[in-house]
């Protein structure tokens, strides 16, 4: 395979220009001006388009097993692939949770029989998320895990919270961090503020996630290994993070688009289908998690993608499950809000979807160096198109994007030297 006449982007090589890519078992051969298309080579034309390694999500919800009515490993593969993700790590909050060796073999092998791209997964770090006793770490890792997560339920117990962060960090894998003091979130995710009394429902206090970022910053402190910290929501949970790597704290984050792009006021749109847990919250906050993503404290941008049914979602605000799927519209937004604005250059936005994620769970991933997997994303980044569920890869629809037009839009995307997605279209041969 040749890809020709794009502007290549690749972060982790430090290379930005007009380069032609090729590829020759399964792996990138060579990145240079001008090559000569050889016998039997399928040429891509990527005129006006960038070429860039393929996207990293460090944070999804496949819901395989358990939930597989909102999703599964293939339909999330496929939304994946849709939205330039080559790459990705599942997490473990399924039914059964992926807390055992077993339910990991179990993952990797539904992975290989049903998934277009390359699937991860995180162990949980407590049995069944209780929070009570931690998981085998040391056999997690043999099975094949790439970090450990309780995602959706905090451990709130601290002398917990600072063994798992002291064993995993000796094998050399992070703790993966869902912030949020369970007693101040009560029984409502909705941010604390004028649009939660405008819906006569009890907020939840930015404070909730601040308490629990700090506290594990403070952990990482004082074990001296990595925690990372999922979706980043509030003002002071960026400050927390940025004080933190001045002090040379082992600190990673990550923003989700929705927290990049939407405040609370999209409940009023959107209801249930703007939920999320951490919530919404004000234009402060969504400034500062801009600012966050400019300066480096926010290291990578990660989805969340968290599929429900329309069932679930039509339950109303109390009842709603959280959640919104991202995938496909992630690109869109980084570059319609990030990029466009100026807020992010194309490297650094390309570098939050690539190499930077993948580096923090340790793949050997998002780069287009000679010698790499051929895990490529072509997209145009001047395309304008307007969000409609309907057109999803994903089994689910809840988005609060419906009819939102955004700039930037996946044309290709290649795992493994194989063209999966090209033009809308999902290749399975």
């Amino acid at each position: 395979m040749l890809i020709r006449g794009g502007l290549v982007i690749d972060p982790a090589s430090k290379k930005l220009g007009s380069y032609d890519v090729r590829v020759r078992d399964r792996k990138i051969v060579a990145v240079e001006p001008n090559l000569t298309a050889l016998a039997g080579e399928k040429v891509i034309a990527a005129d006006n388009y960038i070429v860039a390694p393929g996207f990293v999500d460090i944070h999804v919800h496949f819901r395989d097993p358990g939930f597989t009515l909102k999703e599964d490993l293939a339909s999330g593969s496929r939304a994946a692939a849709a939205g330039g993700f080559t790459s990705a790590v599942c997490m473990a909050n399924t039914d059964p949770v992926i807390d055992t060796p077993e339910q990991v073999y179990k993952f990797y092998q539904r992975a290989a029989d049903l998934a277009l791209i390359n699937l991860y997964t995180v162990g949980a770090v407590t049995y069944d998320l209780a929070g009570e006793t931690l998981t085998d770490f040391e056999a997690l890792k043999e099975a094949g895990v790439v970090g450990f997560s309780d995602d959706g339920m905090p451990v709130e117990n601290s002398a917990l919270a600072r063994e798992a962060l002291e064993r995993a960090g000796q094998l050399g894998l992070p703790v993966i961090t869902h912030c949020g003091q369970l007693s101040l979130v009560a029984d409502t995710i909705v941010n604390e503020g004028a649009v939660a009394k405008q819906l006569g429902l009890k907020g939840m206090p930015t404070t909730a996630e601040d308490i629990h970022v700090a506290r594990d910053v403070l952990l990482a402190q004082l074990t001296g290994y990595q925690v990372h910290i999922q979706h980043v929501s509030s003002a002071t949970a960026v400050a927390i993070i940025r004080a933190a790597k001045t002090a040379g704290i082992k600190v990673t984050a990550e923003a989700g688009p929705h927290h990049f792009t939407l405040t609370d006021a999209a409940l009023l749109e959107f209801g249930p289908n703007a939920k999320m847990n951490p919530p919404l919250r004000t234009e402060a906050d969504v400034a500062a998690i801009r600012q966050g993503l400019a300066d480096g404290t926010l290291d990578a941008i990660a989805t969340d993608h968290a599929p429900h049914t329309e069932a679930e979602k039509a339950a109303g605000l109390l009842a709603a499950p959280c959640g919104i799927v991202g995938l496909e519209t992630a690109l869109g937004l980084v570059w319609t809000e990030l990029v466009k604005p100026g807020i992010l250059s194309p490297l650094q936005a390309i570098a939050k979807l690539t190499n930077i994620p993948a580096n923090i769970v340790g793949l050997k991933k998002g780069t287009l160096a000679p010698g790499a997997d051929a895990d490529i994303t072509i997209f145009d980044p001047h395309e304008k198109w307007t969000v409609d569920p309907d057109q999803f890869f994903s089994k689910s629809k809840n988005t609060p994007f419906t009819g939102r037009t955004l700039s930037g839009r996946v044309k290709t995307t290649i795992v493994g030297g194989r063209l999966i997605f090209t033009n809308g279209r999902i290749i399975t041969e």
